[in-house]
């Protein structure tokens, strides 16, 4: 078997399988094969160290016995991403869309430009419904001094962390930064947790009707996926598993749409209740009257 690899029509690579001999251009000193145990198998993909890897077309070509194989596969490397993606080149004897599946990190925005969207947007609307809650409490309801400052602090931490998780995860490339922006917009949303159950409990009088622990629940579940999805993307690059990101906070932010009406509901109730006054009165006329 007689292995050779170019990049852009010119040989940087070759192995001998006979003699089991390589040669390398001092440009690729790096470049080795992934596995060479799987060259029988017609897989002769090679590894690049980043630093040494240029963006550009490379032909891998393939000489066994009578039969002969070529494929070019072309190198695109984003802006920041020599540091975080050991770059792979290619070049199984199967088909061409064997060598996408172990391309390097691809170039523009790490998420698809649509699922960068949902997750920002989900997480705002979580956001948005938390504090129409919060405001709704704060009207409607007497609150001590040291529960309106933590609530106060509370939501600026979440809308403080989705601001500049946004602002970081926007940019193209799959870097510190945009892993880092990913992690604020999902990590603090536990915040929502506690949150939720203060202020339902605030509502309630601390007695929690089945229905709004449920509500709690299904945003903590929300949570946990979205937890789930982060861990799994963020290692990844392209991400494949942004929708469970995406399911996640739409979870919590539909949990916190249903809350708010609750919150709404139950304020609207405690407002209309009859004052205890007017009952007790009569109450006490009739007792005046059986005593006479």
């Amino acid at each position: 078997m007689f292995v050779k690899w170019k990049f852009n029509g010119t040989e940087f690579f070759a192995f001998d399988g006979f003699s089991k001999k390589l040669r390398r251009s001092d440009k690729f000193s790096s470049a080795n094969f992934t596995s060479e145990k799987d060259l029988p198998k017609g897989i002769a993909s090679l590894s690049i160290l980043a630093a040494q890897a240029l963006p550009g077309n490379y032909t891998c070509e393939v000489t066994e016995s009578n039969r002969e194989g070529e494929i070019v596969v072309e190198l695109k490397i984003s802006v920041g991403n020599e540091s975080d993606c050991r770059d792979r080149l290619p070049c199984p004897s199967g088909t061409e869309s064997d060598c996408r599946d172990r391309l390097p990190c691809p170039s523009g925005s790490w998420f698809p430009s649509v699922e960068s969207v949902f997750i920002i947007l989900f997480l705002f609307l979580a956001i948005i419904f938390s504090l129409a809650q919060l405001c709704v409490v704060a009207s409607k309801f007497e609150i001590g001094l040291g529960k309106k400052v933590g609530l106060i602090i509370t939501g600026s931490i979440i809308i403080i962390a989705g601001v500049v998780g946004a602002i970081l995860l926007v940019p193209d490339g799959y870097t510190p930064k945009n892993r880092a922006g990913l992690g604020l917009l999902v990590v603090p949303a536990v915040i929502f947790l506690p949150l939720q159950y203060l202020l339902l409990g605030i509502v309630f009088e601390n007695h929690l009707s089945p229905s709004a622990v449920v509500l709690v629940a299904l945003k903590s579940l929300g949570y946990i996926i979205a937890v789930v999805g982060f861990a799994l993307c963020v290692s990844a690059c392209p991400p494949a598993q942004g929708s469970v990101v995406i399911a996640g906070l739409a979870i919590m932010a539909f949990a916190a749409l249903i809350s708010l009406a609750y919150v709404c509901i139950g304020s609207n109730t405690k407002d209309h209740q009859p004052p205890r006054k007017s009952v007790e009165e009569p109450l006490n006329d009739a007792k005046g009257v059986m005593l006479e």
